[in-house]
């Protein structure tokens, strides 16, 4: 695995002019810090669970107290797959997700469904149990959401709305997994319309690949529903994210699920809450460090 080396630094993080959840755009100071290259893959992921014996929380029936507020059906052994609807028709806000029993990092469709011929794809079905699990076997930690922003914009302060700069896609070129064409129907006959392999993309200018698009992925910073110096960068402080019913954290970078008419946060600003314990087809994480 591959750690980038990030130097200590000023940025603005947040933004006055995308969802309500970003602003307000404010200065911040980052100490430095290590993150991985890329998101963790399946292939990493495997290797964990080969020596360890994990089990995901998807893999698992939630307790009562574990899952607070959850019906019974929600805690079986599953998680949330998207499943896109038929061309044309109308449906209802966010009828395109499903709990599938028995979806995981390593069956991520449901029962039959395999990633044999997906280990260079980003881990999904990860929650962020799973991912601080990954973390503690290994010696490392999750990146907080400021330092997650700063890696994003590669160190800099440059204000532009995409990593890359002001254009989604800069003389045509295409810098990220994201939905292009009309959310939730088919994607574009070019378009990917799932994961892809880490690194099919433009780096960064720092070497970071998947920062935008792909898989959201986990920060150790409890949300917010705005911005402030005291709240947005704070850490959670406790060792179990279920002794509350799975405390609400950012995730960062979109995926190839956001598009242009829906959820465009194919941005570094953007940001979205999940419980501790949820999972879905498009969530995975990468892995950071302290300097040194």
């Amino acid at each position: 695995m591959q750690l980038i080396d990030m130097p200590a630094g000023d940025c603005h993080i947040g933004s006055d002019v995308g969802y309500p959840e970003e602003a307000p755009r404010h200065r911040r100071s980052v100490d430095a810090f290590r993150i991985a290259r890329a998101p963790i893959t399946n292939f990493d992921f495997g290797r964990f669970v080969v020596a360890t014996g994990y089990r995901t929380i998807a893999e698992q029936r939630l307790s009562p107290e574990r899952a607070r507020g959850l019906p019974d059906e929600l805690r079986l052994p599953g998680s949330m797959v998207f499943v896109a609807p038929p061309r044309g028709i109308d449906v209802e806000e966010g009828s395109w997700w499903r709990f599938v029993p028995g979806a995981s990092w390593h069956a991520p469709a449901g029962p039959g469904s395999s990633i044999a011929d997906k280990p260079n794809h980003p881990v999904v079905h990860i929650s962020l149990v799973d991912a601080l699990a990954y973390c503690d076997w290994l010696g490392l930690r999750l990146p907080t959401e400021v330092e997650w922003e700063f890696a994003a914009r590669s160190g800099c302060d440059s204000g532009t709305a995409f990593a890359w700069g002001d254009e989604l896609e800069p003389a045509g070129r295409r810098m990220a997994n994201y939905w292009r064409g009309e959310f939730p129907s088919r994607p574009l006959d070019d378009n990917i319309g799932a994961t892809s392999a880490v690194g099919q993309f433009p780096p960064n200018d720092v070497g970071l690949v998947d920062m935008i698009g792909n898989v959201w992925e986990w920060t150790t910073t409890v949300f917010t529903d705005g911005h402030s110096v005291d709240s947005c960068c704070g850490t959670s402080d406790t060792n179990d994210p279920f002794q509350q019913g799975g405390e609400l954290m950012v995730l960062k970078g979109g995926s190839h699920l956001c598009a242009e008419n829906y959820c465009s946060r194919y941005r570094p600003t953007a940001r979205i809450p999940q419980p501790a314990y949820f999972s879905a087809s498009h969530i995975g994480f990468r892995v950071a460090a302290d300097a040194g």
